[in-house]
């Protein structure tokens, strides 16, 4: 496979920070935070007339952790780290780069893990339902206290697609472009059955204890792994689980059926283990209903192109030819939808392997398309 012009180079040690709004924060629903703090991180320099920021919004199991490592003994880059970075595609020496972790999140941002202010408990499962719209409304929030009054791009995969096309409904002045990648206008049936499910595993777990499960001292790991190990298996794809894994054996002896572990098996198993000890059950349920929520069309009598007629941003859509969870036929419903919409569109299917985690990966071709794009932006800055 040929190297992308967009490799690049690592930023090294990043530090987190912390936003605090410190007022009362009414969501969709009706209820109210009455204050909340976000965790981000900032990688390369903002440019003297503020006109060069990129905002990174992550997916289900992302935070604010993008790129770079947190010590020189750290071992795990960010998670776009294939994409963030000196001369990479997107170049922090030309971009100044925000990523955070969502209102919700259990990676520092007030969410369930969180105490009330007015109590020593923690939230657990009583934080508020979030949605895609509160969470671009406290980046926003972000933004004004970062000195950003428009993002040049608002950059996402999967769930993060969905806050970026959001981005440019509701804060069309502030958004100047936006990046929606693997992702979907709102989930089909299938995808929210595919949530249900992985909850449901989460809920039976007899340790979620009705989600006080810190209260009594425990954690549904079971449970939170079983959901973790159901989304892996759908972010794969069947072509690139059986180049991976293919029916190799990790022990037993398949003539006589005895303790027979597939490599697969072992491998699921592992990042069910790995997850349920970094992720917070809560959070899990939380950001899988904001993904089943979303539908941006539905307050436009489900007329995609309706919501989208007052967005006056630059779109690149990517997909994957090989992501069944998010298809390519959901990124062209919100390709065709903005041209109908008279806006300035691009779009590319990437051909590759490897399913919906494609969008996470250093596939030379994608690398390549996103890399150019944003340097005609920077170009016209």
């Amino acid at each position: 496979m040929s190297k992308s012009a967009f490799a690049g180079g690592n930023l090294g040690v990043v530090t987190p920070r912390i936003f605090s709004h410190d007022a009362p924060f009414r969501l969709r629903s009706g209820a109210e935070l009455p204050r909340f703090d976000l965790v981000y991180e900032t990688y390369g320099t903002l440019n003297a007339d503020r006109s060069n920021a990129i905002l990174i919004c992550h997916a289900l199991s992302g935070h604010h952790h993008a790129a770079g490592v947190h010590a020189l003994t750290d071992e795990k880059p960010g998670w776009w780290n294939n994409c963030i970075g000196p001369g990479k595609a997107i170049n922090t020496d030309q971009w100044f780069v925000v990523s955070l972790n969502n209102l919700g999140g259990c990676h520092g941002s007030t969410g369930p893990r969180t105490r009330r202010p007015d109590s020593d408990d923690i939230y657990g499962p009583d934080f508020p339902i979030v949605c895609v719209e509160d969470w671009v409304r406290s980046q926003a929030l972000l933004a004004d206290h970062l000195g950003i009054e428009r993002f040049a791009a608002i950059i996402g995969g999967s769930l993060g697609g969905m806050q970026a096309l959001q981005w440019t409904i509701d804060f069309p002045e502030r958004a100047g472009a936006a990046v929606v990648i693997a992702s979907a206008a709102k989930l089909t049936a299938q995808n929210i059955a595919f949530n249900e499910i992985a909850r449901h595993a989460i809920t039976s777990d007899p340790h979620f204890h009705g989600g006080r499960y810190q209260a009594a001292g425990h954690n549904p790991d079971v449970g939170l792994a079983i959901a973790r190990m159901i989304g892996h298996v759908t972010y794969l794809s069947d072509s690139g689980m059986g180049q991976r894994f293919g029916r190799q054996l990790k022990s037993g002896d398949l003539k006589v059926g005895d303790n027979v572990e597939f490599q697969v098996q072992s491998y699921l198993r592992y990042q069910g283990q790995t997850f349920s000890r970094q992720f917070d059950a809560n959070t899990y349920i939380l950001m899988t209903r904001a993904l089943d929520l979303y539908d941006p069309a539905s307050a436009c009598g489900d007329d995609l192109v309706k919501a989208l007629l007052q967005t006056s941003a630059k779109f690149l859509v990517i997909s994957f030819s090989s992501d069944w969870r998010f298809s390519v036929e959901r990124s062209q419903e919100i390709a065709h939808a903005l041209v109908r919409a008279g806006k300035d569109v691009s779009s590319a299917v990437i051909e590759s392997e490897h399913g919906h985690d494609s969008f996470l990966l250093p596939i030379p071709r994608y690398l390549d398309v996103f890399g150019t794009y944003l340097a005609q932006l920077h170009g016209a800055l």
